[in-house]
């Protein structure tokens, strides 16, 4: 029933990339779905450095994922209000994370319909049309697909979307229409930082087409160039500046900060 939510926190030098942030967004989830939460943040940070030290992970991700637990028989209903949620959480080892060949030459997207339900804000488990959209990718010999909706770019299948014009990064404004990405927020703020404008507003497909360069943002793959959208290179298919600056101060600054 996709009655679940989940969380991806990366590893890098054996510690937890914005960890604070995926513990913040898992508890507005979690809220937003009326599901209690399994344990404290605390209990939650202790469990991802266990992991972290039991499978030996210097770079690699931690998936957890939250249900509302096992009553026995199930129908449409929540179990009853006393069900203890269930939590599970697994590690993978991802050598070479921070330093991908892909960050070097870029992603090439597709573009696709919106067809997903209306609180994409909330992180559940109900993953089948993004699976149908990254499947759809794949069989185009590309890396990803973008979503559209009423003319205008939400975001990636498992990612933020941005294009840049001149100096200005632009991304859509946060919404129940997109994931309030954790690895966007944190970009956003390390772009004001370094002096760059963002403007927050929807942007077309035409006008991804025609922009100077594109990325996009996630736990695992941090800032990802785009270089060709529906068959249309950017930048003469090459990796733009600003995305490559806005990659190394990204990881430069969550090293710093990581637990």
């Amino acid at each position: 029933m996709a009655d679940g939510v989940y969380e991806v926190t990366s590893v890098l030098d054996g510690k937890l990339i914005d960890f604070a942030g995926h513990a913040a967004r898992l508890a507005r989830s979690l809220s937003e779905l009326d599901m209690a939460s399994p344990c404290s943040d605390a209990e939650l940070l202790d469990i991802h450095r266990e992991l972290v030290r039991l499978n030996a992970i210097d770079e690699g991700m931690i998936y957890l994922q939250v249900t509302r637990g096992n009553p026995g028989d199930r129908d449409f209903a929540y179990p009853p209000a006393d069900t203890k949620p269930t939590l599970v959480l697994f590690t993978q080892s991802k050598p070479g994370l921070a330093n991908a060949p892909a960050a070097k030459t870029g992603w090439r997207v597709i573009s696709v319909p919106d067809m997903r339900w209306g609180r994409r804000d909330i992180k559940t488990v109900q993953l089948l049309y993004p699976s149908m959209a990254k499947m759809a990718a794949k069989a185009a010999g590309v890396d990803d697909a973008w979503f559209i909706e009423d003319g205008h770019i939400t975001e990636g299948t498992s990612n933020n979307a941005y294009i840049v014009k001149g100096n200005t990064i632009i991304t859509r404004p946060l919404s129940n229409d997109i994931l309030h990405g954790i690895t966007r927020a944190a970009l956003l703020r390390l772009a004001a930082g370094a002096q760059m404008k963002v403007e927050e507003r929807p942007f077309t497909l035409d006008e991804a087409k025609s922009a100077d360069e594109a990325f996009i943002t996630s736990a695992s793959a941090f800032v990802m160039p785009v270089v060709e959208i529906d068959g249309a290179a950017l930048s003469a298919g090459k990796v733009g500046p600003i995305a490559t600056r806005m990659r190394e101060i990204y990881l430069e600054e969550m090293r710093k900060a990581a637990v």
